[in-house]
């Protein structure tokens, strides 16, 4: 009686983590299939699953809250669980990529990247998908054009979004960031090209058809 009663609530409580995870992940729009990362295999897999569930969580609370501060003290707090989960499963990329979110939430981009650099190593990177491996690579793309100054450091965000865009070419997020870095770079003919590509992505897309326009396409 006592083992079936045990079965049962580790059962709930399983059941009560993957619904919380699979609602943060698509709140945040993180391709849902990093929920299949999370298998029950021994105790300290499941340790390193909860923190990431638990720090999935604050992160999402932080940011519904409209209180500046407390919105800083639950991304600590979700980076916290973040390391804790690192710390049992460093080879888990959506740990690392859950570190970066909360990081960058606080403002701390430098950090943030390293741990987007951490998700996106050769080792780590073994535990995502293409298309989230796409969707963190844009990440990333972000981080530094938030991080770089004047033209610097396009180039690099460019090899980013280059190869998210080829993991996943419905991305239409990074196809508007490459689009914008092209012409930043003074590439007109890249850029129309993308710009094109996410206008059949996003017909109704205004940026899109006034980039053609601006570009001197005739598609519109």
């Amino acid at each position: 009686m006592a083992m079936s009663t045990m079965t049962s609530d580790l059962l709930m409580q399983a059941a009560f983590i993957s619904t919380m995870l699979f609602m943060f992940l698509w709140m945040l729009n993180i391709p849902q299939s990093l929920f299949n990362k999370f298998r029950y295999r021994d105790k300290s897999i499941y340790a390193a699953k909860r923190h990431f569930v638990l720090g999935a969580e604050l992160l999402h609370k932080s940011r519904s809250t409209t209180d500046h501060t407390t919105a800083i003290n639950l991304a600590k707090s979700a980076a916290q669980h973040a390391d804790q989960s690192i710390s049992i499963n460093p080879k888990d990329a959506a740990a690392h990529i859950l570190k970066a979110l909360a990081l960058d939430l606080q403002g701390f981009t430098t950090s943030a990247l390293q741990a987007l650099d951490a998700a996106l190593s050769p080792l780590t990177a073994k535990s995502l998908t293409d298309g989230e491996k796409s969707d963190a690579l844009f990440k990333r793309a972000e981080i530094k054009m938030k991080m770089r100054r004047g033209s610097d450091g396009v180039e690099s965000v460019v090899v980013d979004l280059v190869e998210s865009v080829r993991l996943k070419a419905d991305n239409a997020a990074a196809l508007r960031l490459l689009a914008e870095c092209y012409e930043m770079m003074k590439m007109k003919d890249e850029a129309l090209k993308v710009y094109l590509d996410l206008v059949k992505l996003e017909p109704e897309s205004a940026q899109a058809q006034a980039a053609l326009v601006r570009l001197g396409s005739g598609s519109t």
